[in-house]
């Protein structure tokens, strides 16, 4: 019984240590992918100093572009919870004018949108955070605000991705703008 119980604890172990080394191979691709430089092996190791937490009245802004958008596709959700169908067309027509920059960003005409184009109007420009959200992307407003402009040389792919991803989030996850 000792032999058994002994040889199930070094099985446990190997898996424990299999696992652990899965999850570092995942955090240095998601690394890479963010394109961080790899983390150094002697960084991990030490722990991070605690952090005393100051209580503060002031609201909490979202750091990153990609956070940005993400409150910016929730508010709009919340604000439009009583038609998911009128969001969700939302979130595929945002998704669409999106996608079409970044597979064609010397295409003019995928980078300007009237802004009182009815079928833009009716599912995105009526919408609280609609237009702010392709605002994020890039888009600028411009000739007394008719349009919404994205220049060639802000075209930025890599943060049209994110917001394809953050898109895709929003349509795909059910919960999404819930909590």
């Amino acid at each position: 019984m000792l032999a058994l119980r002994q040889a199930e604890k070094e099985e446990e172990k190997r898996a424990r240590e299999k696992i652990r080394q899965k999850l570092e191979e995942d955090k240095a691709e998601r690394r890479r992918r963010l394109g961080l430089p790899p983390e150094e092996p002697g960084a991990a190791k030490q722990p991070a100093p605690p952090v005393e937490e100051k209580k503060s009245s002031l609201p909490i802004k979202p750091a990153t572009k990609a956070e940005r958008m993400r409150d910016c596709l929730r508010s709009l959700k919340q604000n439009h919870k009583d038609d998911d169908a009128k969001v969700k067309r939302a979130f595929q027509t945002l998704l669409t004018y999106v996608g079409n920059v970044a597979m064609n960003p010397n295409e003019e005409k995928f980078r300007k949108i009237r802004l009182t184009n009815a079928t833009f109007h009716d599912r995105v420009g009526n919408l609280k955070g609609g237009i702010e959200f392709l605002e994020l992307c890039g888009f600028e407003k411009i000739e007394g605000d008719e349009f919404l402009m994205l220049a060639r040389d802000k075209v930025d792919v890599v943060v049209l991705n994110i917001a394809g991803s953050e898109l895709n989030s929003a349509i795909n996850n059910p919960f999404f703008g819930i909590l």
